[in-house]
């Protein structure tokens, strides 16, 4: 089944597209061997390119068997410079979204941007009413990227998550979402009351 979402996105200052098997070694060096980007994550750092390339190839799969959109995050200026990733996985009327930013970038915005654009993306979709993602309890600078594009705050999931760049036990996370406003119908009541 082909997922509705677009192939390209395009922000202001950012390109949202297909990983290509030349973006490892990019990754690798913008990001995933770096431990202070990997502590939130569910990953370790990677140690060698190849274990990059083994994402990669997985993050196509995905894109290909149309089980998530996995999109690499490039500036305009250099769109075969990746910067960092948004993966969007599908649940049925729902997108969960995960997200990396490499350390470089980290403040300026550019995630809050293309966590927006995808959101509008999804919500203008007539089949998708929720964009919903997590971060762990003291992830503040994440918490701080989905409010700022507008999610909402909904609760907090206890055991939800093993990072093990902090713990081999399951952590809370935060649960933010952003929906579709609600349509209600009122409906006559027959007999009154």
């Amino acid at each position: 089944m082909a997922i509705p979402l677009p192939d390209q996105i395009q922000t202001l200052r950012l390109v949202l597209r297909a990983p290509r098997e030349t973006d490892a070694a990019a990754i690798f060096n913008a990001y995933t061997q770096d431990a202070d980007v990997a502590r939130y994550m569910v990953w370790r750092p990677h140690k060698i390119v190849a274990e990059t390339e083994g994402f990669i190839a997985s993050c196509m799969q995905g894109w290909a068997s149309g089980t998530a959109r996995p999109y690499v995050l490039a500036l305009h200026a250099n769109e075969d410079m990746p910067i960092g990733m948004l993966d969007a996985r599908i649940l049925q009327h729902t997108v969960d979204l995960g997200y990396v930013l490499g350390r470089q970038h980290w403040g300026s915005g550019l995630m809050c941007e293309a966590v927006s654009a995808l959101t509008e993306a999804t919500l203008s979709l007539p089949d998708y009413f929720r964009v919903q993602a997590t971060c762990d309890v003291e992830n503040r600078a994440s918490a701080r990227t989905l409010e700022n594009a507008g999610f909402k705050r909904e609760g907090i999931i206890e055991r939800h998550l093993i990072l093990p760049n902090i713990s081999a036990d399951p952590r809370a996370s935060l649960m933010y979402a952003r929906c579709k406003p609600t349509t209600l119908q009122t409906s006559s009541m027959v007999g009154g009351v």
